[in-house]
């Protein structure tokens, strides 16, 4: 355990992603096996389940350090990280010889057992490692605990020093790394082993696009680039190929071994809640994996993202909703064909395969309203759509021009999706976000003008200031809340921001401070949908800060009506005409 402490603080106070590397290597190779694989498996993102309440820890710190619990609350809310006020607050041990049980010991012996146990019993596990255990131990112990061991580190960065550890590329541990794996002694020295890639459950790493926006840079002290410069930047026309990118779920379906699976770019298997997909791949070539998109699209055409929403997590899924909301894979690339990795391959190559596999495939003939004849871009092969709704194959948007492309992408509203998705034909498939071959080009994002009526503090590197804001608009004679957002201004933004909101505070209500409803603020999301969540009635889509509009007063502000007919326009299924 005092070797992943070690490590954790190496991390966390380091910025430079060599010496992370370093130190991320060094503990791979001096750990044992099994302690390797659990700091792997937690540098990787994932977590133990739930294991206490944070008000159950927090209660059980104020009753061993004597403390009172607004106190508690108080550093929690300047501190801004749980695992971290409990640490320093607990009283500081005098320890005479330490126990440094393994990682493996800890998590497995201690913590796994925890989430059956009894309050009582987990109260007393818990204290009990708080009492002969330093601050800098207990601190760590807390973040595994409450699943937040984030340490700016990012998962390219703990590959590579895996890879080092193992003599490795770092491309083959990141196949290795993907999909479900268990933390054990026996993994981590099969990640090594030939064999380590062969699980035909396993997906190929993603590759994703950059936003093309990020190209933008100003010119000898001028405004930034518009669209057309940007877009000349990247060559001539010919060398691109260009695609709708599609506003629904990013997946692999993967037919290897009489085996069909469905992965999401979150590498969850996600078989349950589409089975007129998996249905529709059974009679797919051994050894295929397909790239794509999962889409609600019916006879009446592309349904907005919040139908797809309704199908997410279900573990069941009635003939009614397949009726009502039938889903499709729609395909965009090939990774492996006849078994074979064809990532290598140019863009190009791998369609033309795709388009083969695709045109000669005979699926059943019963899935996803097998013979029905539905409305399709021009763009996009129709030829599947009769055979089968369930898989079908997305073609290039014919161009031939950067002009015609901005008018087309001016449109992309109008037909449900959220711009283009240009891929460089002779480019591979890479995994990860390497910018150069793919970029994102998508629409402008809807926006309204909001009034801030509270604000929490952050967490993290923003702890003790107030980043956290709700916003509201006009609802006749006051202003109601609508939503909330958190990202979008820069660190001199929000600073002066919270110095508004500590002079300007009408009430608080424990960690929030209700202010004065001044500030303006537009709000940009990517749609809207009803929700009986919210007290508006309405709940956003990835809302962020695009601006704050200090040019604005609060009389400016957007009306809850104006929103309301926003949202019945987003409503509207996209008819493919």
């Amino acid at each position: 355990m005092q070797r992943f402490v070690e490590l954790f603080l190496a991390l966390d106070r380091s910025n430079k992603s060599k010496d992370k590397t370093e130190a991320l290597t060094a503990f791979f190779l001096e750990s044992p096996a099994a302690d390797a694989a659990w700091g792997l498996y937690f540098l990787s993102g994932k977590k133990l389940p739930a294991i206490a309440k944070s008000s159950q820890l927090r209660a059980w710190a104020a009753d061993i350090s004597g403390l009172p619990s607004w106190l508690i609350e108080r550093c929690y809310e300047t501190a801004g990280d749980l695992a971290e006020t409990l640490a320093l607050l607990l009283p500081t041990n005098e320890l005479d010889s330490a126990t440094d049980d393994s990682l493996t010991t800890v998590v497995e012996n201690l913590l796994m057992p925890l989430a059956a146990r009894d309050d009582a019993s987990r109260r007393q596990a818990i204290v009990s490692f708080w009492q002969t255990h330093d601050s800098d131990a207990r601190f760590v112990f807390n973040k595994l605990m409450t699943g937040g061991l984030r340490v700016g580190v990012s998962r390219t960065t703990v590959e590579k020093a895996v890879a080092q550890a193992l003599d490795l590329e770092p491309t083959q541990v990141a196949h290795r790394l993907m999909g479900h794996w268990e933390p054990t002694e026996a993994f981590w020295h099969g990640l090594a082993s030939e064999d380590a890639s062969n699980d035909p459950a396993r997906p190929y790493p993603f590759y994703l696009a950059s936003p093309i926006e990020e190209r933008s840079v100003p010119r000898d002290g001028q405004q930034e680039m518009d669209w057309s410069d940007r877009l000349r930047d990247l060559g001539s026309i010919e060398d691109w190929a260009l695609e709708w990118k599609w506003d629904g779920i990013r997946a692999q379906l993967i037919r290897r071994h009489d085996t069909i699976i469905l992965w999401s770019r979150g590498e969850e298997m996600i078989n349950d809640s589409f089975p007129e997909i998996i249905e529709a791949a059974h009679s797919l070539p051994e050894g295929t994996v397909i790239d794509g998109e999962i889409l609600v699209w019916s006879q009446k055409g592309l349904h907005p993202f919040a139908d797809l929403q309704k199908r997410i997590g279900r573990k069941q899924i009635s003939d009614a909703i397949r009726t009502k909301l039938p889903t499709c894979f729609l395909a965009y690339d090939l990774l492996e064909h006849s078994g074979e990795d064809v990532r290598i391959q140019p863009h190009t190559e791998r369609h033309a395969l795709l388009e083969t596999l695709l045109n000669t495939w005979e699926p059943p003939r019963d899935v996803g309203g097998a013979g029905e004849q539905l409305d399709f871009f021009e763009s996009i092969s129709d030829s599947m759509s009769e055979i089968c709704p369930a898989l079908r194959l997305s073609n290039p948007v014919g161009v031939t021009s950067w002009d015609a492309a901005q008018e087309l992408q001016a449109q992309s509203r109008e037909f449900g999706v959220e711009g283009f998705i240009l891929k460089r034909k002779d480019a591979p498939y890479k995994q990860g976000r390497i910018r150069g071959d793919w970029w994102k080009w998508k629409i402008d994002p809807y926006t309204i003008d909001c009034v801030m009526l509270n604000a929490q503090a952050g967490h993290g590197r923003r702890a003790g200031l107030y980043t956290d804001f709700t916003f509201g608009v006009w609802h006749g004679d006051e202003i109601v809340p609508i939503t909330k957002a958190y990202s979008g201004l820069t660190d001199k933004e929000f600073r002066a921001v919270d110095t508004w909101i500590k002079s300007h505070t009408t009430a608080r209500r424990g960690p929030i401070r209700m202010v004065e409803p001044e500030l303006v603020f537009e709000i940009a999301f990517e749609g809207l949908q009803r929700s009986s969540r919210h007290k508006s009635g309405i709940a956003f889509r990835f809302p962020r800060i695009a601006r704050w509009r200090t040019d604005k007063t609060p009389q400016d502000a957007t009306t809850l009506e104006e929103v309301e007919r926003l949202l019945e326009g987003t409503e509207v299924v996209r008819q493919m005409n």
